[in-house]
């Protein structure tokens, strides 16, 4: 029944007020309140020296996690398995690598924003471009993205109307973002709490649906039936002749492309960088080691609950009513579904932990903008002479219009039916192979010149459209005995997704080479950052940890191979 019991709001209500409770009363007496400290820009965009590792740690899950994973995610749970955690458990060794190589760069160099790292490296030509480039990016694909999938799932599951929700979810994210990042933090910790126990709640009741369905009790035999009634979904490495191999191409998920998603995203990205931008290096490296940990727990939370679907969608238990079926069948909904068939008072609970998660993204995202428009694009091009004060009004003010042109644009790019997990993935992809190879050659090879970093940014957008539209003109049949060609549903040999960033990738680092070995052969000056040996020591508390999360993959990954 597609609503919500008195119960269920009440959940919700506790849930609401002791967010933004907190979050004023963090506004209040963390930041002194005294109008000094709320003028400092520094302080309001990166709460600078005021967030501890676990707020750290929080508020990185909190952002990352959104609609996307519960329910984009979660309809990859039910359409291909086990496999599509490999986002969450390939994050985990990622954050280890930013942690050790990408935080101490940022902070050595006092680099508060992404665009702010282009212009100390290269030029503010290059800086300025993609300023502009990540505001349309994060507005028009994140921001969006988040803002609808999260009022679909809400509208599904409390029977609300869709418009309604749209609105009431971007400002229940403005609340929380106005307050700048300090609110930010400590808030995420308690929407990390509900996401967990909310998610770990409709995990738990949608295996032991399955143990019941098939004469059994307990998520244990409900785990193990699943492993049993669809063992397919239990692959982490697809062979070239499964389905859904153009989505996660074999060993390219370990070896290739999925870096570079990775990497960039939890690395060269002002959404994500920004929560450990503001902290001294152990506090910074120990929340992201959080992070790392909390990340192994997260397909748990969103892909278990897409395979108990998938289960009972065979055994009959739902249909065409919930799905659709044939052509029309859409596993997005999976989690609505299950959110749905929970007990009155629990799916109050797991309601709140998917209003967490958007919120909390959403909060993430929109402060992001603000930084970037703000001290990038309003400090540097419209008012260099501008105070504190303003630039802290300035951001305020970049907020609400992002989110207002959010509501607006989001009901038209049909994101539903694209598939909310591939949406994200597809359009960020086109970008993310030539900013990566921008930023690791730009961290760590002093030789890149400006003009390099000019060709990642425009050629690597141009090589990765070409490689998508390349089977409209070309038999690529021949890539595929090496795995980089497959057939798709129009029976054109298609080069995977991941094949093609990581293709992209590798152009654009070997033209860059070129490039920047010419212009400074010809004595071309670069601007290279302060690095050193030294700044990538780590203690022997993060060295134990990332051990443990190694293990723990590898085991993962031998047992589910």
């Amino acid at each position: 029944m597609n609503k919500l019991a008195t119960i269920d709001y009440i959940v919700f209500f506790v849930y609401f007020i002791i967010v933004s409770g907190y979050g004023i009363w963090i506004y209040r007496r963390k930041t002194g309140h005294d109008g000094t400290i709320e003028g400092d820009s520094k302080d309001y965009f990166l709460a600078e020296g005021s967030l501890t590792w676990w707020a750290i740690g929080s508020s990185l899950i909190a952002s990352n996690i959104s609609a996307e994973q519960f329910v984009g995610m979660s309809g990859s749970g039910f359409k291909m398995g086990l496999a599509i955690a490999t986002y969450e458990w390939m994050a985990a060794i990622t954050l280890i690598v930013v942690a050790v190589f990408f935080i101490p760069v940022y902070l050595k160099n006092r680099i508060f924003t992404m665009p702010q790292f282009l212009s100390q490296r290269y030029n503010g030509t290059v800086a300025m471009i993609m300023a502009i480039f990540w505001l349309a990016l994060y507005i028009v694909v994140n921001l969006t993205s988040i803002l609808y999938l999260g009022a679909i799932a809400i509208s599904s599951i409390a029977g609300l109307n869709l418009e309604f929700c749209l609105y009431a979810l971007a400002a229940f994210a403005i609340l929380i973002t106005l307050g700048g990042m300090k609110v930010i933090g400590f808030t995420d910790v308690i929407q990390v709490f509900f996401l967990i126990l909310g998610g770990l709640a409709t995990t738990y009741l949608a295996l032991n649906l399955v143990a019941e369905k098939f004469g059994q009790t307990g998520v244990i035999s409900g785990f193990n039936l699943m492993t049993e009634q669809a063992g397919d979904h239990f692959q982490m490495i697809f062979k070239q002749d499964n389905p859904n191999y153009i989505d996660l191409p074999g060993l390219t998920v370990l070896l290739g492309g999925m870096w570079i998603v990775n990497l960039n995203y939890w690395g060269c990205n002002q959404y994500i960088t920004q929560r450990a931008l503001g902290a001294d290096l152990p506090t910074a490296r120990a929340g992201i080691l959080f992070a790392a940990f909390l990340k192994l727990l997260m397909p748990v939370i969103v892909v278990l609950p897409g395979i108990a679907a998938f289960v009972l969608y065979k055994a009959d238990v739902f249909g065409a009513a919930e799905f659709g079926s044939g052509a029309d069948l859409n596993p997005d909904r999976a989690y609505p579904v299950l959110l749905n068939i929970l007990p009155t008072g629990l799916k109050g609970l797991s309601f709140a932990a998917l209003t967490a998660a958007v919120v909390a993204s959403l909060a993430g995202k929109a402060n992001s903008i603000a930084t970037i428009f703000t001290l990038d694009v309003y400090k540097k091009v419209i008012n260099p002479n501008a105070s504190e004060k303003t630039l802290v009004n300035v951001g305020k003010i970049a907020v609400v219009v992002a989110m207002i042109m959010g509501v607006l644009i989001a009901p038209h790019l049909g994101i539903d039916k694209k598939g909310g997990f591939q949406y994200i993935q597809e359009y960020t992809g086109f970008v993310s192979p030539g900013i990566f190879a921008m930023f690791i050659l730009g961290f760590f090879w002093k030789k890149t010149t400006s003009t390099a970093a000019l060709f990642a940014t425009i050629g690597g957008f141009l090589l990765s459209v070409w490689f998508k539209f390349l089977p409209l003109y070309a038999d690529l049949s021949f890539l595929a005995p090496f795995g980089f060609a497959v057939k798709n549903a129009e029976g054109v040999y298609e080069i995977p997704f991941l094949d093609r960033m990581g293709f992209v990738f590798a152009i654009s680092v070997a033209v860059m080479v070129a490039i920047s070995l010419y212009q400074t052969s010809r004595g071309v000056k670069t601007n290279g950052l302060e690095v050193d040996r030294s700044m990538f020591k780590t203690t022997r508390g993060f060295a134990i940890g990332a051990m443990i999360i190694m293990v723990m993959l590898t085991t993962l990954y031998t047992v589910y191979w």
